[in-house]
């Protein structure tokens, strides 16, 4: 790894840990020729697949250009940037699990809204706001009422899961004793 302060090629690893969304290795390093650390991130390459746009055209996918549009709708909002950063790399994982060669923009749009629904509910309807195009107030008066009455992120967490996920332990039945089997 070149060194940004003497452009040397020599540099040893003093520090390696895993990134919190597990996808990234934070790697601290040290110029063997100048003695400066510096911090690299390494993650896999993966091939994303290609975004179908509306209109027809096909582009690859773009972090700087998602970036980007979180940041418009969550400027002056009281989110933090890991969360930003965790939200990203949701979307990048679900692109890289589909399998697929191609994702509709669209699809896209609708995680990203997933997402900020969870993070922040202005942000949310500013991003839905543009994304969705509205026309007239009614329509973004419509959008802030659905999501006035959506449970709130924290009361989706402290519900009961009906199906449980493989890692939930499901909850008891009402009614059933456990931990016994009945005899005749």
């Amino acid at each position: 790894m070149r060194c940004p302060f003497c452009s040397a090629d020599e540099s040893s690893v003093v520090d390696s840990r895993l990134s919190e969304d597990r996808d990234t290795v934070r790697r601290r390093r040290e110029c063997e020729v100048c003695g400066e650390r510096f911090t690299t991130f390494e993650r896999a390459e993966l091939r994303l697949p290609a975004v179908l746009k509306s209109d027809g055209r096909r582009e690859a996918f773009d972090e700087e250009k998602l970036r980007a549009g979180l940041s418009r709708a969550l400027e002056k909002r009281p989110v933090t940037s890991e969360a930003v950063e965790k939200l990203i790399g949701s979307i990048r994982h679900r692109l890289m699990a589909s399998g697929e060669r191609e994702m509709v923009s669209r699809q896209i749009g609708e995680w990203v809204m997933e997402g900020l629904k969870d993070l922040d509910p202005v942000a949310y309807v500013r991003f839905a706001s543009v994304y969705r195009s509205f026309q007239d107030l009614n329509a973004f008066h419509e959008e802030v009422q659905k999501l006035r009455n959506e449970p709130t992120p924290e009361e989706r967490r402290n519900q009961l899961r009906l199906i449980p996920d493989s890692d939930t332990p499901a909850a008891p039945t009402p009614g059933r004793k456990s931990g016994g089997t009945k005899k005749s």
